[in-house]
């Protein structure tokens, strides 16, 4: 059997028919090199996920993740798509689940009531930039202007990833960025980021925020949705202060500009202590099935 046709291509976070991250999965990755893993990630162009027995005893399964230029310690999209597929095959029947990565033990827990999945992410840190130098780069590379910023400071936010947030002032000011993709690698090396996250606030919808993901080196240049990246805009929300009521998530927008709209929800697992971590969820379905 050949490797894409052991593959399963799920939507994650996505609001429309067009929208949304798709993510590869194999359910059995048992016996897969790296190469063929890479080499996968790379035939798709896409984040791809891996779901293997956990060398650990106490976790109930492995999750491996790989982007066409290398691997990743964690992927939000390609996990909540992976535990969506092991649930529909009858794989995970239990309410909860441990997650052996790279990135350490990934919590997940069902919902019967929604069907909802949810997947943690720990508890966040923000670093403010303060490097003048670094912040006219990062205007550059967005090619932004001061004025086009809210006035609150660029900061590095960090779950398990880190990623450069960049307050803008407008919706419409951040789906029409035309970034400078020849020079991301080298700022967010600079930065030591994974990804450069300018969002906006919606005026209308409190707690609700628009995105736009442009990764370091993952081998292309946007993503439709970034689990991850809305964690660390959870915490760097609460640190500007732009989430009132204790405790309370958010909703994150993304992949607009690229007409495939997304939504990911990020919200504390405890309401009264933000340094529990948080849970991301979002919609599921399957794309395509060989």
């Amino acid at each position: 059997m050949s490797i894409v046709q052991r593959v399963r291509l799920v939507r994650v976070f996505s609001t429309t028919d067009e929208g949304g991250n798709p993510a590869p999965i194999v359910l059995d990755a048992n016996g897969w090199s790296d190469a063929q893993m890479k080499e996968m990630a790379r035939a798709y162009g896409l984040e791809s996920g891996f779901v293997m027995r956990a060398v650990d005893p106490h976790h109930d399964f492995r999750f491996r993740f790989f982007v066409p230029n290398h691997e990743m310690e964690m992927c939000g999209h390609a996990t909540l798509g992976a535990l969506w597929l092991l649930r529909r095959t009858g794989a995970w029947r239990t309410n909860t689940a441990l997650i052996e990565t790279l990135s350490g033990s990934v919590d997940a827990r069902y919902d019967a009531s929604d069907a909802r999945i949810e997947v943690s992410q720990p508890a966040g840190r923000v670093e403010p930039v303060v490097d003048a130098a670094l912040i006219a780069r990062t205007l550059d590379a967005l090619n932004l202007d001061a004025g086009d910023l809210l006035p609150l400071g660029i900061v590095n936010a960090t779950t398990s990833r880190t990623k450069t947030l960049v307050p803008i002032r407008t919706p419409s000011r951040l789906n029409a960025i035309t970034p400078k993709l020849d020079v991301i690698e080298a700022l967010c090396d600079a930065l030591s980021s994974t990804g450069l996250y300018p969002f906006a606030l919606d005026a209308d919808a409190p707690h609700v925020f628009d995105a736009r993901q442009f990764p370091r080196a993952s081998g292309y240049p946007e993503d439709a949705a970034t689990g991850i990246a809305a964690a660390a805009l959870l915490y760097g929300a609460h640190r500007y202060g732009l989430v009132t009521g204790a405790g309370r998530g958010i909703v994150v927008r993304q992949g607009v500009a690229m007409g495939r709209p997304s939504a990911i929800t990020v919200n504390f697992r405890d309401p009264a202590d933000e340094s529990s971590g948080c849970w991301l969820s979002g919609p599921v379905g399957l794309m395509d099935e060989a």
